[in-house]
């Protein structure tokens, strides 16, 4: 990245990819740039609808807090704008009746929330706000199809229009800055190569989940419960997991998920039937209650893939990657819409910082360090899932010790509340995972049994 960008502004940057992390990256850039261009391949539906371009969109979302604080400091007010739409708040472990490692948590105070609205609804609202600056053009039904420079410098794009009637001939955009935000299956590393440059390495950690989801409304004047939802979540001696949560107006959003070779069916019925794998029927009871809304949606790309841009090779400058496209989790950890918005303001402090000329290597690196607490957990969970596969399976030095130490923290997070706040706070990336070692967490861990459970589901929370 050219030093004048940081510091005497740049003419003109463009943003591969109009999802969330595209659009927060623009804004971060506007602050810099005299001109944001944001090229999209979808159009942007009028409203709150879900689009093609997310292939995750149908499915269940929840932006955790880490994500919360960053949105609202990139979009001052933001959270108050959702919370209005109607997204509701889920404080946790209070309002989860929720399953783990054979215990059933205890539901006590809640001291982590995440709110659960439909991704498209949050997007809308992103991008009505990103939209409303003057300096950022967003530009719909166009595809990236290449990449303008050399090895040395990316000096903008090629794009092409998309739909019937378009002009396919690709044209020209020039930019100073370039940064691919178009998601996993980003095409950055064969446009990189065509230009001489070089592609990055791909580490890969692929567990096999797939999963389905479908749109309930909940039982009515149900009082078996208080719970605003419900989560058993797989591990390695146990690999079905189920999660139900508010939508809002009375609809629920329901995902199921499998390993390899058994997968949720999509097919009326048999959906949920496949929640009877699940340790404990609780869950196909109250799907037994609700009432279906939409068709069933499989999904089955759920690899974990990290595109190590922040190693040194030959790469142009002028050239950034973010969101999926830097590092892509399986989604079932719920971390990606939170990724997006701190990294886009590690985008903004690089950019910002008086001490350091922001090249494009120094600018990688903040954006790799942005997602890489969401890589140690989501990837440093799947590896030991049975069957995965990939690169990263490989254990770093201390992964035996450090092991031993997280799975007496894991026996504890359900019914201690020392030990389980440390924990939600490094999950909600609101604090670093070196939380779960301070002192009063290692006491605890190390020197005290693990606490008593509730023996079922704790359906009221009196019972807990």
């Amino acid at each position: 990245m050219a030093a004048e960008l940081g510091h005497r502004g740049t003419r003109h940057a463009v943003v591969i990819g109009g999802s969330l992390a595209g659009l927060l990256a623009a804004r971060v850039l506007s602050e810099h740039a005299e001109r944001v261009t944001v090229i999209e391949r979808d159009r942007y539906p009028e409203g709150q609808e879900a689009r093609p371009g997310v292939p995750q969109g149908r499915h269940l979302h929840v932006l955790i807090e880490g994500g919360q604080r960053a949105l609202d400091e990139l979009l001052p007010g933001f959270m108050r704008e959702l919370v209005a739409l109607g997204a509701p708040k889920v404080g946790i472990p209070q309002d989860m009746i929720q399953w783990q490692n054979g215990q059933w948590y205890v539901r006590s105070e809640a001291t982590a929330h995440f709110y659960t609205g439909p991704r498209p609804q949050l997007e809308w609202l992103v991008r009505q706000r990103v939209a409303a600056d003057p300096r950022i053009e967003l530009v719909e039904a166009t595809e990236t199809v290449g990449l303008l420079g050399d090895a040395s410098r990316v000096r903008g794009v090629l794009v092409r229009e998309r739909g019937s009637g378009a002009d396919r001939e690709p044209r020209a955009v020039e930019a100073d800055l370039v940064v691919d935000a178009s998601g996993r299956s980003t095409r950055a590393p064969e446009w990189l190569t065509a230009i001489g440059a070089e592609a990055p390495h791909e580490e890969r950690l692929d567990t096999g989940l797939a999963y389905g989801t479908r749109l309930y409304r909940a039982p009515e004047d149900d009082a078996s419960t208080d719970a605003l939802g419900y989560y058993v979540v797989p591990g390695p001696s146990q690999v079905y997991g189920g999660v139900v949560v508010p939508l809002g107006d009375g609809r629920h959003v329901v995902t199921l998920s499998g390993l390899r070779d058994d997968a949720p069916p999509t097919e009326d019925g048999l959906f949920e039937e496949f929640a009877a794998k699940l340790p404990h029927p609780v869950v196909s009871e109250w799907l037994a209650k609700a009432e279906p809304l939409t068709p069933v949606f499989g999904a089955r790309k759920t690899d974990n893939v990290r595109r190590r841009y922040d190693r040194p090779g030959r790469r142009p400058a002028g050239f950034l990657a973010t969101g999926d496209a830097l590092c892509a989790f399986n989604p079932i950890y719920g971390q990606g819409m939170a990724v997006a918005a701190l990294s886009a303001l590690a985008l903004r402090k690089a950019l910002a910082d008086p001490r350091r000329t922001p090249t494009t290597l120094r600018v990688q690196r903040a954006l790799f360090e942005a997602s890489k607490q969401a890589w140690d957990i989501s990837a440093g969970a799947d590896k030991k899932m049975p069957g995965a596969t990939g690169d990263a399976l490989k254990p770093g030095p201390a992964d035996r010790l450090t092991g031993w130490y997280l799975r007496r923290v894991q026996e504890r997070v359900a019914g201690d509340p020392v030990v389980g706040t440390p924990f939600r706070e490094a999950l909600t990336l609101t604090a670093p995972l070196t939380v779960l070692f301070r002192p009063s967490v290692a006491r605890a861990v190390l020197f005290r049994p693990a606490p008593d459970t509730p023996q079922g589901p704790p359906l009221l929370r009196e019972q807990a």
